[in-house]
């Protein structure tokens, strides 16, 4: 078995205007096809590691030193954007009252996480993606990583992940990169975010 590209779970267009369908048949087609593709030429090296990208990059060490960063950018690039495409809706969807809940209590208010989430998002220098994740202690953080860095690596459960390489949004946002950030809070698949929620803590 190789590690297969997912198919998006909606139409290249179905994000507009939020996301254009150029945009998606670029990053799906091309950027993430090409993930895939490196990841897979990584793992045929040493078939010897299975092909368990989560527990690879869980434990990056164990990785062979010849391969590891191909894994790092190609496996974690697999790994972000296979959950990216899960995260985002063609229909409004509305949070859960659990994890609203909890985000006030972690960040004081929803807007205030939004604010948090924008900074990383806004504030990451290059490419790279922003995150909601739950922590070794069960609970709720956002954080940032570089390139195609999964919060996997720290030990960290994802939850919600916005990419903000400029091959995500360069086409209909340039360099503008907060309208982007805003137009992402208007698609997310927050019953997806729930259950990623869920299972984390469980």
């Amino acid at each position: 078995m190789a590690i297969i590209l997912p198919d998006l779970p909606y139409a290249y267009d179905a994000l507009e205007p939020q996301i254009d369908a150029e945009t998606m048949t670029l990053h799906h087609d091309k950027h993430h096809a090409t993930y895939v593709a490196n990841a897979n030429a990584a793992l045929e090296k040493h078939p010897e590691i299975g092909e368990d990208l989560e527990a690879l990059l869980a434990n990056v060490d164990s990785i062979p030193a010849d391969i590891r960063q191909a894994l790092i950018n190609n496996g974690g690039g697999h790994l972000n954007h296979a959950l990216f495409w899960e995260l985002l809706s063609p229909e409004k969807t509305e949070i859960s009252e659990e994890l609203a809940a909890d985000i006030d209590a972690t960040f004081g208010s929803f807007d205030a996480f939004k604010e948090k989430f924008t900074a990383a998002a806004t504030t990451r220098f290059g490419s790279g993606w922003a995150w909601l994740v739950v922590n070794k202690e069960g609970k709720l953080e956002v954080t940032s990583t570089p390139n195609q860095d999964t919060p996997i690596m720290d030990g960290l459960k994802p939850i919600l992940g916005l990419d903000v390489w400029e091959h995500a949004y360069y086409l209909n946002y340039r360099n503008v990169r907060p309208n982007y950030i805003n137009a992402f809070f208007e698609i997310i698949n927050w019953p997806k975010v729930d259950e990623l929620y869920r299972a984390a803590k469980a």
